[in-house]
């Protein structure tokens, strides 16, 4: 009897450790192959000269920005406007932005866009506007009172331009790609640990990725196409000192906006201040071309 007692308490306590520990070596192999990944895939963002990671070749970028357009524009058939004072606005300013935007890509690599530059103005309350791969820009009528102005709206769409300018489409899908490297190798390194240990690993590593990858690039990304805006509208004649402007009154309009640490976007405070460090820059390009 008390042999058949110890023996079950044996078998259950090696049930009990039956998981193991976490397998370090296999997670390192794919981090090892993560690193990998990201070192032979670097390419220069033009206009601010920062490395990003991305794979996609520059005309499949534009096609899939194009399929992106043309549902969405299908989706608001009803209220894309095709004639008024705010659409000959947005097809004038994108008209002069894309003009600078060419030229600066050729100064800084050598060729042109490839884009086709198109504008549209979508019927909406939605206070919001956006560039897809390829130049293929829209703007909601919602945006038109935040913006105020002709250099608000060209604020506006040279941060949109500017996102499509340095990629940023295709850096997040290849991010994306580095993160479920790197996951792989997390969830086979916690995969002789029991269920419990395997879940809690995976929540810490979603958790981390989340507030230390992919919320910090995205904030990044939101700075970087600011910068490359802020000096599309000053080459293309639009009062650079509007930007930060308008990013006040859109700070006064995000009511509930979630902390910065928590959103895709730095907080209209951080964007004002950055636009303040850039400035100087920007208002030597506005004076010197257009007096």
């Amino acid at each position: 009897m008390a042999y058949s007692n110890m023996r079950q308490m044996n078998l259950g306590g090696r049930r009990g450790r039956r998981g193991g520990g976490f397998r370090w070596q296999i997670a390192l192999l794919f981090v090892i192959g993560a690193a990998v990944y990201y070192f032979a895939n670097q390419e220069t963002v033009p206009l601010t000269g920062r490395k990003q990671l991305r794979t996609m070749d520059p005309q499949q970028e534009i096609q899939l920005g194009l399929q992106s357009y043309q549902q969405i524009l299908s989706q608001e058939r009803g209220n894309v406007m095709t004639s008024g004072p705010i659409v000959e606005q947005v097809n004038e300013i994108g008209r002069r932005l894309a003009i600078e935007a060419e030229k600066l890509m050729v100064q800084e690599t050598g060729k042109e866009t490839g884009f086709d530059w198109t504008y549209n103005v979508i019927q909406s309350e939605q206070a919001n506007a956006f560039a897809l791969p390829g130049g293929y820009t829209a703007v909601y009528t919602g945006l038109v009172p935040v913006a105020k102005n002709v250099d608000g709206l060209a604020a506006v769409m040279g941060h949109e331009i500017g996102h499509a300018l340095a990629h940023h489409g295709a850096e997040r899908m290849a991010q994306q790609n580095l993160q479920k490297i790197v996951g792989a190798g997390v969830s086979l390194g916690a995969g002789g640990m029991d269920m419990g240990a395997q879940r809690a690993v995976m929540g810490i590593f979603g958790a981390g990725s989340q507030y230390g990858f992919a919320l910090p690039f995205s904030r990044s990304h939101e700075s970087e196409a600011d910068k490359i805006g802020l000096i599309l509208m000053a080459h293309a004649c639009y009062d650079p000192r509007e930007a930060p402007r308008l990013w006040e009154r859109m700070g006064a309009n995000s009511n509930g906006a979630p902390p910065e640490f928590q959103s895709t976007h730095p907080s209209a405070e951080t964007r004002i201040s950055q636009f303040q460090e850039w400035m100087p820059e920007a208002l030597d390009i506005y004076k010197r071309k257009c007096g």
